[in-house]
């Protein structure tokens, strides 16, 4: 009977972990979490990329920026991959920029083995001692801060993503005309 017990509460644990994980990404930037009354100034920083080149936050000034906080081993991360790197090919050439921070202490080991399997084309940074992480108050993978060309962060997204969702597409390219300055 005590077996049966134990079974039964694991079987519970394992369908909802399921039927969590296996809910599809949102398409639409209205699920994403405003932040507050006051938009906050994004925290610059500077980060390694992949071929050990320093990136800072404030040299993409002019730019709108998603800074994406993933990991290799999360399986919401892992899924909205493909449509950032679809929303990066198709925005980037536009003014949008997108910095994949990595926050695993052995990413530079395991995101070159990662990206054998699943290639994408947008930076990835590394913050394997969390210091950026922090910065941003991250609490959930993956979570995504879009901020816009004068470095203030507009939207806060935790959860995956359909990046690439024509709702999306419209919504950086109204933020990014909306932060352009004309040229006298």
């Amino acid at each position: 009977m005590k077996r049966l017990v134990i079974v039964m509460i694991l079987l519970t644990v394992v369908i909802f972990f399921l039927l969590i994980s296996s809910q599809p990404p949102s398409t639409s930037p209205s699920s994403a979490v405003d932040l507050t009354q006051e938009r906050p100034m994004a925290p610059d920083f500077e980060l390694s990329d992949l071929n050990g080149n320093t990136v800072s936050l404030s040299s993409l000034r002019g730019k709108v920026v998603l800074v994406n906080f993933w990991a290799t081993w999360c399986p919401p991360c892992r899924e909205e991959i493909p449509s950032m790197d679809r929303l990066y090919q198709l925005l980037h050439s536009e003014g949008v920029e997108l910095l994949a921070i990595n926050v695993e202490a052995d990413g530079p080991q395991t995101v070159p083995k990662f990206m054998q399997r699943v290639p994408f084309s947008f930076p990835v940074l590394y913050d394997g001692d969390g210091t950026v992480q922090r910065k941003f108050g991250v609490s959930k993978y993956p979570e995504t801060f879009i901020i816009d060309a004068e470095g203030v962060v507009r939207e806060r997204v935790i959860g995956a993503l359909d990046w690439n969702s024509s709702q999306m597409v419209t919504y950086l390219r109204s933020l990014y005309k909306a932060g352009r300055v004309p040229v006298e």
